[in-house]
């Protein structure tokens, strides 16, 4: 039925890179199912493959009776002690090997088509088990063909696909070209494992990061976050327990060759490297980097700060159609409200006035409260009660009165806004 048998499961499995005992399941699964397309569901059959005799030997077993009522299930005891067993006895059950060349043309053909099927289900699960410890990893392979907007990539012994969304848009590919990418999901799916990489995902700038700087992939400099708007300008935000390490620096590396490296990968993508702090204030002023800040105003409870640039850094520190400040609030986890010191002088100048709609607040309380600090609602609602008892003139209860109708002053102007 299968010639050479030996010899075709050990050049599967060196093909295939699939383990002998799989192939062997196969075979004996396919050479079963044939032996019951031709004798019935009723007879007990058992497959096994003989290693030393290479060859797939199937047996029939029926059991043993003083009369035989039914030839498929059942065999008579004479015969049996005279062909099989000689110590049979009623109720044994006795194997009988059946020649594989009498199941027919059509069973062994189903049983071929059953051992590429299980051949091909064993090399997809292999596929899913090597892939799905690899994600968050960086993959290197070629571009095979296109389907509706998705790359195919070729990585080898497997394909991945490239989703639009995650393709930088204004890269172009063509047939053969090498291209690497970010291992974001492995999914099991009817087809076979189904690899999904990525060019957009945070995770790719921060792996090739990791790839580049060997002192991240060693664990002396620690990325913390990354926020990227694919293809135009990323930030990252970097720190080192080791006083010895320069992370902005061991990043960007010798001439800036570490950093360029990666930008060549992203086909010139910006990329700002922010060193971490634990200062809030000091974190975000990086974080606006090239930007320069005067003044930052912090609000903790509402996790928001009013950032103060000179006049000629406003445009740098909100960046292209608010890119620069986007990325920083993405990056620090803040609100950020960046003002020049123009609009802070015209703010100065409305002063108080601005605090007299919290209702029977009075004018000589307001300038008190914003000799304080309090340079507007949000900030008068979110005050500490303890703070503002220490002011001069203020009691418990005129202090709670004021934080309360302040918020609802402040949720009134939220929810027109909204």
């Amino acid at each position: 039925m299968f010639p050479e048998l030996k010899r075709l499961i050990e050049q599967m499995g060196k093909d295939k890179g699939i383990e002998k005992e799989v192939i062997i399941e196969a075979l004996e699964s396919a050479i079963l199912t044939a032996a019951r397309k031709k004798l019935g569901p009723k007879v007990e059959l058992e497959s096994k493959y003989n290693e030393e005799a290479g060859e797939l030997e199937v047996f029939q077993f029926k059991t043993v009776v003083e009369k035989v009522l039914d030839p498929e299930t059942q065999i008579a005891i004479e015969e049996a002690k005279r062909d099989l067993d000689e110590e049979a006895e009623p109720g044994d059950s006795l194997g009988m090997k059946i020649d594989a060349a009498s199941f027919g043309r059509i069973a062994v053909q189903t049983a071929k088509q059953i051992i590429i099927q299980k051949v091909k289900d064993a090399e997809r699960d292999k596929i899913y088990d090597e892939y799905k410890d690899k994600k968050s990893q960086i993959v290197s392979g070629f571009v095979q063909r296109f389907e509706g907007g998705s790359i195919i990539v070729n990585l080898g012994r497997a394909e991945a696909v490239i989703p639009p969304s995650e393709q930088i848009h204004r890269e172009t590919y063509k047939r053969g070209d090498r291209i690497r990418a970010f291992i974001v999901d492995v999914k099991k799916i009817s087809k076979g494992p189904q690899i999904v990489l990525s060019r957009t995902h945070p995770g790719f700038l921060r792996a090739l990061f990791e790839l580049e700087v060997p002192e991240i992939s060693e664990g002396f400099i620690e990325i913390v976050n990354v926020a990227r708007e694919p293809g135009n300008r990323s930030k990252i935000s970097v720190r080192t327990l080791d006083k010895d390490i320069d992370p902005v620096g061991a990043c960007v590396g010798m001439r800036g060759s570490r950093v360029q490296s990666v930008v060549q990968e992203l086909k010139g993508e910006k990329i700002d490297i922010v060193p971490y702090s634990e200062d809030s204030v000091k974190y975000i002023c990086s974080a606006l980097s090239p930007a320069k800040v005067s003044k930052v105003f912090m609000y903790e409870d509402e996790r928001s700060m009013e950032v103060i640039v000179p006049d000629d850094q406003l445009s740098l520190a909100i960046g292209k159609s608010g890119q620069n400040v986007r990325l920083a609030v993405r990056l620090t986890g803040w609100k950020i409200d960046v003002k020049n010191e123009t609009m802070l002088q015209k703010q100065a100048e409305e002063g108080p006035k601005s605090l007299l709609k919290v209702p029977d607040l009075d004018e000589e309380t307001a300038e008190l409260l914003f000799k304080e600090g309090y340079k507007n609602i949000a900030a008068l609602s979110s005050a500490d009660p303890e703070a503002l008892k220490a002011i001069p003139g203020m009691d418990a209860e005129k202090v709670q009165g004021i934080i309360e109708r302040a918020a609802q002053v402040a949720d009134k102007e939220a929810g027109g806004d909204a």
